[in-house]
């Protein structure tokens, strides 16, 4: 049997990376997003946090008097976010795996709240649109900026599997490569709708949107089937 060739859009840790490793799949990484922080001010906050991503945690944490906003409380997406935040001394009111569950546990439950959304340029309307919807008191800061990086894979590379971790991903990987016969790997349903818009179906989306649960999906989906007893 051939080696399991798998393609991941972004670079993984050492630990991500040592489950393929372990699981003899040749692995290649390579970047299609570039993220980059912004410098903001952080005298106009209102009474809760908004995080929709690591990256605007991390980017927060880079401002002056960050540690200031600590005893607010913070509304976040992503299990991951949660624990970066939980890690610095953030306490998490709610976390949410999508921007849309939590738009709607905030404007069903917490909708006389007030709101400091940190996002990114490329953040979907989802959240934002359904707190104005509801009549919300909310500012939106951005706080960093994702930029493609598109990158032309050789012809002559043949994948079995490709791990997408982001839309902006899939569209930078699409500027410059086609998905033929690979099996894609999305971190999120979000992601994955980004691909479905291109009329690609072979498609898995694990249940909980980390990295680690997209290698965990890729690693079940080529494991050999066990052998039935005589």
């Amino acid at each position: 049997m051939s080696q399991i060739s798998i393609l991941s859009t972004k670079t993984l840790s050492a630990e991500q990376r040592q489950v393929f490793i372990d699981a003899d799949f040749d692995l290649l990484e390579q970047d299609f997003i570039e993220i980059k922080n912004n410098l903001f001010d952080l005298d106009k906050i209102n009474n809760n946090l908004i995080c929709s991503s690591q990256n605007a945690v991390l980017s927060l944490m880079e401002q002056n008097g960050w540690e200031d906003l600590k005893a607010k409380p913070v509304f976040c997406v992503g299990i991951k976010t949660k624990e970066l935040l939980e890690a610095n001394g953030f306490t998490v009111d709610v976390y949410l795996d999508y921007a849309s569950e939590l738009a709607e546990i905030i404007t069903l439950i917490y909708n006389q709240e007030s709101y400091t959304f940190f996002s990114g340029n490329l953040r979907k309307e989802t959240l934002p649109q359904a707190l104005k919807d509801a009549g919300i008191i909310f500012n939106e800061i951005e706080v960093y900026q994702t930029t493609l990086a598109p990158f032309k894979i050789s012809d002559q590379e043949n994948f079995d599997g490709i791990m997408f971790f982001s839309p902006s991903a899939v569209e930078s990987y699409l500027s410059n490569n086609k998905i033929k016969k690979e099996t894609c790997f999305c971190i999120g349903s979000t992601t994955a709708a980004s691909l479905e818009e291109k009329k690609i179906k072979n498609i898995v989306i694990p249940e909980v949107p980390t990295i680690e649960e997209v290698i965990f999906e890729v690693i079940q989906h080529y494991a050999p089937m066990p052998e039935e007893g005589n």
